[in-house]
């Protein structure tokens, strides 16, 4: 008698994307685990590299992410891993920003020049405020504290330095505090 050999990972996408479902779950038997352990390597938080693996599997499933058939599965289910955990690192440190933030503003009985800033939207002269500072700063205010973004996504972003990003914020914010106090 002969065995019946292995399906192909080509063949398991194909079939995976018609709706198989065994196909699926075999394709997460064979690099469920695999895509686990090297995602591990990258970030401690096991909660996160089950979040990320769990939405890799879940984009194959619906279909979400597309399969060039002449790469690598292990490589291809690599990236699409990575990202997913990118994604779920970069939403808890926006969540814990939030969570600092909001206990902050509990201690602190003086506000920061972002809150100043923030509230200003609502009260102040906050327009008056932002056409007083240069362009690159005001960009640099926008990217950071309106829009949210970290000081690497503002650099990106602006394609400039990240160190350049932190120096053009803290000039902003001393002066939003002295137009806006």
């Amino acid at each position: 008698m002969s065995a019946v050999p292995e399906p192909s990972d080509a063949e398991l996408l194909a079939a995976t994307t018609a709706g198989d479902r065994a196909a699926f779950e075999a394709l997460y038997r064979r690099y469920g685990p695999w895509l686990a352990v090297r995602l591990r390597y990258r970030c401690p938080d096991a909660a996160l590299v089950d979040d990320a693996v769990q939405e890799t599997f879940l984009a194959v499933w619906r279909g979400s992410a597309r399969y060039r058939e002449n790469g690598d599965v292990a490589g291809w289910l690599w990236q699409i891993g990575f990202r997913r955990l990118v994604d779920a690192i970069r939403g808890q440190r926006s969540r814990d920003r939030l969570l600092r933030l909001l206990a902050g503003r509990r201690r602190r009985t003086a506000p920061s020049a972002e809150e100043e800033l923030l509230l200003g939207v609502e009260y102040g002269d906050l327009a008056g405020a932002l056409t007083r500072l240069s362009p690159e700063l005001r960009a640099v205010m926008q990217a950071t504290v309106l829009d949210g973004l970290s000081t690497h996504e503002a650099a990106a972003l602006l394609g400039i330095p990240v160190g350049t990003v932190k120096t053009r914020a803290m000039r902003a914010r001393r002066q939003l505090r002295e137009h806006l106090t």
